[in-house]
């Protein structure tokens, strides 16, 4: 840790002479007195470490220094070290300002009073060998105001001597650095959990080619027979099985921060109240589950399952913490006064907050910082994925997680998301019914390109789609596949996966198959999905069928796709609900 020079150093250095010799300023010269955050944006040259005045005193208030001092939004405070306690003598407005005391709550007391529970006592500890040493010291400190709001004080206090070099007074100034040292922290949590991610999408997107070959054979093989009640069960429950296991990467791709989420316009509240009779069996007999839901509420853009997924992680961590049983409050709010999105630290707007209170064993500050690292876990044999998932899912909804506990009360934990503009309003929600119509009726006899890496599920599609009548072609990297269209024309429907090894991804295919034909449709096959990086690839509509899916799901999406480049040929009676 950096360290400023001591008292004899100091006094040694050249002196910066103001005033014909009235005070002498000994500068910097680029050395830093400590951990803290500068204002200057570098260590700094010119500005004093330490200082030697000719006339002591805080009596003379009529010079424009003094004004200065007032008038600077910066706060300032000079404690003497000759009386006892080493107690504040002066303090400006902007301290009084920033702290949210009076001067005769101030002026006569130590500054420890700005300390609190959180308070790092080793920073104290550094503050006080400096002063020991009679040398200048700047911390990065969490401090409390009047109203015990806790705020990070990047605190810098250096030495005043008299001309003999004896020590008269410390100066100290303050700056409030909450914001940054929230940022800083939100940032250095996003790294940890991007490392991990990147780990879990990779093994994911394997996982799920695995689970495609698996779901998708097995649906084939129980189409083809007839009366085996008893395969079509065992089949039945090999698929369900899988679909489970997809549902666990959906998790943690969720976690990994690159799952393809769903988001939707909906209400909490309903939300909520849908899903509570699923709660309540998870919950048990001896939780109490009790709704505390705001009429009226805005609707905010999720995705419905992955919100339900996150709220359900949350109520069993609550469950857990109460093993004599007691009550759980899910209640839901409004934040859209300026005080209160300030006091979350969120950008201006409005905001839907769903929260789940309990009264169990709560956490301590160290648990609370850790509870959303993945794997962290206090539950013994628990998996310590649960919080960190619903941070995944909450911080890619563009929302905020906050965890408030303290031990033997119970923890208070929220999930802040931007209410939907006007705009999204406007444009309203389509139906989700499931297509369903006939190849013939609608399509006729339409070429289809498959390209994907994994031969086995490039066969399956491949083996699909041909007997649902499409003439089928197949590749397995996006530079075959080009090979493929120029040695057969043009197709009408381009059906790849987008992560594949080598020089092309299917994105880029994407862009060079439209090159040729820019009208062909479009359908992506993935994982996981990051965010589409090229404006070509965004310039006509692509659809996106997640791994693992059903073979009915990939023929109803390519049936959907080929219908809007060939509207022409709906079936009689189909009604577009767009």
């Amino acid at each position: 840790m950096a360290k400023g020079s001591d008292k004899d150093e100091v006094l040694s250095k050249h002196g910066d002479e103001q005033g014909d010799g009235q005070s002498i300023g000994r500068p910097a010269d680029g050395e830093l007195e400590g951990s803290a955050y500068s204002p200057l944006g570098n260590p700094g040259i010119r500005h004093w470490q330490a200082s030697q005045i000719s006339r002591p005193g805080l009596d003379d208030r009529s010079n424009i220094f003094f004004a200065a001092v007032e008038m600077t939004r910066m706060p300032m405070v000079v404690s003497d070290p000759n009386q006892p306690d080493n107690p504040v003598v002066f303090a400006n407005r902007a301290f009084l300002d920033l702290t949210e005391y009076t001067e005769e709550q101030v002026l006569g007391r130590n500054c420890r009073f700005l300390q609190g529970a959180e308070t790092d006592a080793r920073a104290v500890d550094e503050i006080r060998h400096a002063l020991r040493e009679q040398r200048a010291v700047a911390v990065d400190v969490l401090n409390y105001k009047a109203s015990g709001k806790p705020f990070w004080n990047a605190l810098f206090i250096g030495p005043v001597f008299n001309k003999d070099g004896k020590l008269l007074y410390y100066f100290s100034s303050q700056m409030d650095i909450t914001r940054r040292r929230i940022s800083e922290q939100s940032f250095l949590q996003a790294q940890k959990m991007e490392a991990i991610g990147q780990l879990t999408a990779g093994l994911a997107h394997d996982f799920n080619n695995l689970l495609q070959i698996i779901t998708g054979n097995l649906e084939l093989a129980a189409a083809s027979l007839h009366d085996r009640q008893a395969t079509r069960e065992a089949i039945g429950r090999a698929m369900s099985a899988g679909e489970k296991a997809g549902k666990l990467t959906q998790q943690l791709l969720t976690f990994a921060r690159k799952q393809r989420l769903e988001p939707k316009q909906l209400n909490l509240n309903t939300l909520v109240v849908e899903f509570s009779e699923m709660l309540v069996r998870t919950l048990g007999d001896r939780i109490d589950l009790h709704l505390d839901l705001k009429p009226g509420l805005p609707a905010c853009t999720i995705d419905a399952t992955h919100m339900e997924m996150a709220l359900l992680n949350v109520l069993i961590n609550a469950r857990d913490a109460m093993p004599k049983g007691g009550r759980v409050t899910v209640a839901t709010s409004v934040i859209n006064d300026a005080e209160r999105i300030e006091a979350h630290n969120l950008t201006p707007g409005i905001y839907v907050v769903i929260c789940v209170i309990d009264h169990g064993e709560g956490m301590t500050p160290d648990v609370v910082r850790r509870a959303t690292e993945p794997f962290f876990t206090t539950k013994g044999p628990g998996t310590g994925l649960g919080l960190a998932m619903v941070h995944g899912f909450v911080q890619q909804s563009h929302g905020r997680l906050e965890i408030d506990s303290t031990p033997g009360q119970g923890t208070t934990i929220r999930m802040i998301f931007p209410v939907v503009s006007q705009a999204e309003t406007d444009v309203g929600q389509k139906g989700d019914e499931a297509l369903n119509w006939s190849t013939e009726a609608i399509l006729g006899k339409h070429t289809v390109l498959v390209v994907d890496d994994n031969r086995d599920v490039r066969e399956l599609a491949y083996g699909h789609l041909k007997n649902l009548g499409f003439r089928v072609l197949s590749a397995q990297s996006g530079e075959e596949a080009l090979e493929v269209i120029e040695r057969y024309g043009d197709v009408d429907l381009l059906f790849t996966d987008i992560i594949m090894p080598g020089g092309m991804n299917g994105l880029q295919l994407v862009e060079r198959v439209r090159e040729r034909q820019p009208d062909i449709a479009v359908l992506l096959a993935t994982g996981y999905m990051d965010q589409l990086p090229a404006a070509n690839v965004s310039a006509a509509p692509i659809t996106t069928l997640t791994k693992p899916y059903r073979v009915s799901d990939l023929a109803e999406h390519v049936r959907a796709s080929l219908e809007k480049k060939f509207p022409s040929q709906a079936a009689d009676g189909f009604r577009h609900e767009g």
